[in-house]
């Protein structure tokens, strides 16, 4: 199962978009909703163990700051 948030403007910071996918930690297959509630994985059929994948793009640069010394 993936899910993608995307960026947000949160005022004084900016939650950057990203994407979190949940996996079976046993074979890696995809994980949906109905798999998540039966705690079993429809790839290899044994007791869920998740995995969990952050995907975290930089969506803008921040301001250069700071002072120059001479």
């Amino acid at each position: 199962m993936k899910t993608t948030n995307e960026a947000q403007n949160l005022g004084s910071t900016i939650d950057p978009k990203h994407e979190i996918e949940v996996l079976c930690s046993n074979c890696g297959y995809d994980i949906d909703e109905a798999e998540l509630m039966a705690d079993t994985c429809s790839g290899c059929g044994n007791t869920l163990n998740l995995r969990q994948n952050t995907k975290i793009y930089a969506t803008s640069l921040p301001a250069a700051g700071g002072s120059t010394l001479v």
